[in-house]
């Protein structure tokens, strides 16, 4: 009985750390793409806020998942397009800048869920678990990894096809560029800014998908600063991956562990540590991440620098 006991832990663990670690591999993904650029966009907690409840207010007010999730991104690339204005064509300080867009996004989201929203108590439909034939069937194994919603497996296409458009193409060649030798980029008659701009945009249309997963494939609410700090600790798991998109999506599932962990062992009547030093579970194992990357060799080297055209 404990054998068996243990395997549903697992499961039930294994299961929700994809699902939790769903966000954070959109928002860090699209991240990892900025940064290759040469653009530091702290600014990911703002586009996941607006992205969040553009989602869930387009989807209250239609009844449509898909125009909600659409809502979302297109929120997301509106909110990066503002903040590469000021970093990339007033080239401002992009950390201040970030800043902005992070105060933007709560005070925002903040104060229109408090004037249109607070009120009314109705949550929306969200998305709903895919069963995969068979292989949904496979004892323990099966429920975790197969019976998961559309967005959970779209982590896998996103994460390649980013990989594949950074290491694969003349296209992320240019990105890298100008994320390194920015000038290089400009010699050759193309122009910096314009994939600087279009970096930044990918981030934050994958940033506002992260957002609207929150609340729409998640919960099926918006709550005040509903992404509790997974801006943030997306910055960190690019870092800790080295600006892969391969290695974003398997950090993001050690962080999406923790996650899932907290939330099991809140569940169990057996665990007398407080509730509230769970949930400090992963913003803990974030703050011992980055104590593990101990240089920053890996990092475009003009990450933060605005590139001023001769």
């Amino acid at each position: 009985m404990q054998t068996a006991s243990m395997l549903d832990f697992l499961s039930t663990t294994v299961g929700a750390d994809w699902r939790l670690a769903t966000p954070l591999i959109f928002a860090a993904t699209g991240e990892a793409i900025c940064e290759r650029a040469g653009v530091l966009n702290i600014g990911v907690e703002g586009i996941m806020l607006i992205g969040a409840f553009s989602g869930f207010a387009t989807s209250h007010a239609t009844g449509d998942l898909a125009l909600g999730f659409g809502a979302g991104m297109a929120a997301g690339f509106l909110t990066a397009l503002v903040f590469a204005v000021f970093a990339v064509t007033i080239k401002a300080n992009q950390i201040v800048a970030g800043v902005a867009i992070n105060l933007l996004g709560l005070g925002l989201t903040s104060f229109l869920f408090r004037t249109y929203f607070i009120s009314t108590g109705r949550g929306v439909d969200i998305a709903r678990p895919l069963n995969i034939p068979f292989l949904s069937d496979i004892p323990y194994l099966g429920p975790a990894l197969f019976q998961q919603n559309l967005l959970v497996y779209a982590t896998i296409p996103v994460v390649i096809a980013a990989w594949g458009v950074l290491f694969r193409t003349s296209y992320g060649l240019t990105i890298r560029a100008v994320g390194e030798h920015p000038k290089a980029v400009d010699v050759t008659g193309k122009s910096v800014a314009l994939y600087r701009y279009s970096a930044v945009l990918i981030g934050g249309v994958l940033g506002g998908l992260g957002g609207a997963f929150l609340t729409l494939a998640h919960a099926n609410q918006f709550v005040e600063n509903i992404t509790s700090g997974r801006g943030f600790i997306a910055l960190s798991i690019v870092v800790f991956a080295r600006w892969s998109p391969i290695g974003v999506f398997f950090v993001s599932l050690l962080f999406g562990l923790f996650y899932a962990l907290q939330l099991q062992l809140q569940a169990d009547p057996n665990v007398r540590v407080p509730y509230q030093a769970l949930q400090a579970l992963p913003y803990l194992t974030t703050i011992v991440a980055l104590m593990l990357v101990r240089n920053r060799w890996d990092a475009p080297s003009m990450l933060g620098i605005p590139y001023w055209k001769a």
